[in-house]
């Protein structure tokens, strides 16, 4: 972690740069499939308490973002990708960092406890651990099994959603889980692509860093396979509509087309595949959960 000595004589911080301590773009991506588990669920929620519930699911899936920014200061410091962030810029200190993120942590799971109930006060307590602990700093400089493993962390935002309303988990959620945990190591390892040498600069042992170009090409495509294939079960298993079916299998087969013509890429074509593969992919999960959520509100409306 970077010296907090560094700091010292540095201006206050702004707002804007705790929020950005939250990872925003990747708590709209929580948010959006936590508010896919509360849809799916059967059962109501009182809308304010449905509105806190999703709030605290956002401020904890942040407090995560925050934590993951302290533990990797020293690695973000190193990548382009991310030497702006608060910590590496200098704009925020470790101390402040740790605490705004451990405090949010700890008040997003009480507020989701009251407003909800435990289950999904401790399947988010959960969540945190997993990706402070288990995947950064566990897993993300020992491994290249890093995101497969640590994927599980934001594979669980729709179990929460579902949790907070129903207070069980049960078939529907885990196949969102599912969903969201085969498509994490395509997403990811084509941004590992693009950004190689940076992530070897770094010492981070992310698929492409360690493994040859081919190997890491039929990974992606294995679990692009095993995300289309996954994305039609909500109609096979009844609870989405044969309209949902028929719009994931399109889906399921563009993102493994994507990750096929990265598989044939030669170098000079590699990063202009992988660019593109990374935006099918969240063009992708928005798109399935998005249908999948209006699937849910149309069918329920006219039954």
């Amino acid at each position: 972690m970077t010296d907090t000595a560094a700091y010292n004589d540095r201006s206050d911080p702004l707002p804007q740069d705790f929020v950005e301590l939250l990872k925003p773009r990747v708590m709209s991506l929580v948010v959006f499939t936590a508010l896919a588990g509360m849809i799916l669920a059967p059962g109501t929620l009182h809308p304010v308490l449905a509105l806190l519930s999703l709030g605290a699911i956002a401020v904890g899936a942040g407090a995560s973002g925050a934590l993951n920014m302290v533990l990797d200061a020293d690695i973000d410091a190193l990548m382009t990708r991310t030497a702006l962030r608060p910590l590496p810029s200098g704009r925020v200190s470790p101390d402040d960092a740790l605490a705004f993120g451990a405090i949010l942590a700890a008040g997003s799971v009480m507020v989701l406890a009251f407003a909800a109930n435990w289950l999904a006060a401790g399947l988010l307590a959960l969540t945190i651990a997993f990706y402070v602990v288990i995947y950064t700093v566990l897993l993300k400089r020992r491994t290249a099994q890093n995101i497969v493993i640590g994927g599980a962390a934001g594979a669980l935002p729709p179990v929460v959603g579902w949790a907070a309303v129903t207070g069980t988990v049960s078939l529907a959620p885990l196949v969102m889980f599912l969903i969201i945990f085969f498509w994490t190591p395509p997403h990811f390892w084509a941004l590992a692509i693009l950004k190689r040498d940076e992530y070897a600069r770094a010492n981070v042992p992310m698929l492409p860093v360690v493994a040859s170009a081919s190997h890491t090409r039929w990974q992606i495509v294995i679990y692009a396979v095993l995300t289309a294939l996954a994305g039609p079960l909500p109609t096979l298993l009844g609870f989405a509509s044969p309209a949902y079916g028929a719009v994931a299998v399109v889906l399921g087969a563009w993102l493994v087309q994507r990750s096929i013509a990265l598989l044939k890429s030669d170098p000079a074509s590699e990063r202009k595949n992988a660019g593109r593969l990374f935006g099918v992919s969240i063009l992708y999960l928005f798109a399935l959960f998005g249908v999948l959520m209006a699937d849910h509100l149309l069918v329920r409306a006219f039954a």
